[in-house]
């Protein structure tokens, strides 16, 4: 198959099929009686994060941790330096001291687990059964703050905060108050259809690239991959900083790195066990740390990400992709 088609395929795809996964299983879960504050912190968090998580899956099944790894670092890796540096640039990105402190936390927790495990092994089962059991603490200890009259929202509620603000009609709009649930069910299964062909496409292109380019799969999953796969992060993020809600862009972007690493990475490693790269090993697990060190250093700096900081962390991604890049 042609690469570049099948990459710009994949990602239409992955795209498309997320929207619809995630409407659809966001009203049946609404026609059962689930609390909206239980369907942001999950539904709305594990939907928006469908199209890494079935490309990772999909490229360690495939025989691919290039692409499967470096989807999840470089995700990371263009969240804070890439969306948020963009983010800050269009307006100053407020950061809530509590939030900061506990996700921020968080995050670089998870990033030093990531590295230790790619360092002592593979991410195999007990890695992933591990990384996924973290994941279950930080949504309890999310949701039970949540419901604390006053408290600040956490990075797992502003991420599904921000997906919904980049739809000004709302989620239900593509289902009629009086349908069933049959509509609602074959929207989210036709989603779940669309991101895994469009998963498939997308890790089949990257891999024939790779082989045009003669250069490593990880290159590409870095870097092509990372980003195709970031977009709904970029567009919601942009979106928040548009209407000047700093506080939802950088929860989301804290909230897609603790998903990326515990959700992505553990269920990734629970179901194909895959090996972590030694370029990967070498320079990007590393830049993935510095950054997640970064952004809370940054983000205490008066307690927002500046137009200035902006730059820098955009400058910064650029650097990074000149580094990776070959040639």
């Amino acid at each position: 198959m042609d690469a570049l088609p099948g990459i710009l395929g994949g990602l239409v795809l992955l795209a498309l099929g997320g929207e619809l996964l995630v409407r659809g299983a966001v009203r049946v879960a609404e026609r059962l009686g689930v609390s909206p504050l239980l369907i942001g912190l999950t539904l709305l968090g594990f939907g928006t994060s469908t199209p890494e998580l079935v490309t990772s899956l999909q490229a360690s099944l495939a025989g691919s941790p290039g692409i499967a790894v470096g989807n999840i670092v470089g995700s990371n890796i263009a969240n804070i330096l890439l969306i948020l540096g963009l983010a800050a640039m269009v307006a100053p990105v407020a950061v809530a001291s509590r939030a900061l402190a506990r996700d921020g936390v968080i995050g670089l927790l998870a990033a030093l687990a990531l590295t230790g495990a790619g360092f002592a092994a593979q991410l195999g089962r007990p890695v992933g059964g591990a990384f996924l059991l973290g994941l279950l603490l930080y949504l309890l200890l999310s949701w039970r703050q949540e419901r604390q009259e006053g408290a600040s929202h956490g990075a797992a509620y502003a991420k599904s905060e921000a997906f919904e603000g980049a739809h000004p009609h709302g989620l239900r709009g593509a289902v009629p108050q009086a349908a069933g649930l049959a509509l609602p069910l074959s929207l989210a299964l036709g989603g779940l259809v669309l991101v895994v062909l469009g998963g498939r496409l997308l890790v089949d292109g990257a891999v024939a690239l790779a082989r045009v380019l003669a250069i490593p799969e990880a290159v590409i999953g870095l870097t092509i991959v990372a980003i195709g796969t970031s977009m709904p992060e970029l567009v919601t993020s942009l979106v928040a900083a548009f209407r000047r809600q700093g506080e939802v862009a950088f929860g989301n972007l804290l909230g897609s790195n603790i998903y990326n690493v515990l959700g992505i990475g553990g269920a990734t490693a629970l179901i194909a066990p895959t090996p972590v790269p030694a370029e990967i090993l070498a320079l990007d697990i590393w830049v993935m740390l510095g950054a997640s060190l970064l952004l809370l250093l940054v983000a205490r700096t008066g307690w927002r990400v500046g137009r200035r900081e902006g730059v820098l962390l955009f400058a910064g991604y650029l650097g990074y992709l000149w580094a990776v890049w070959p040639g």
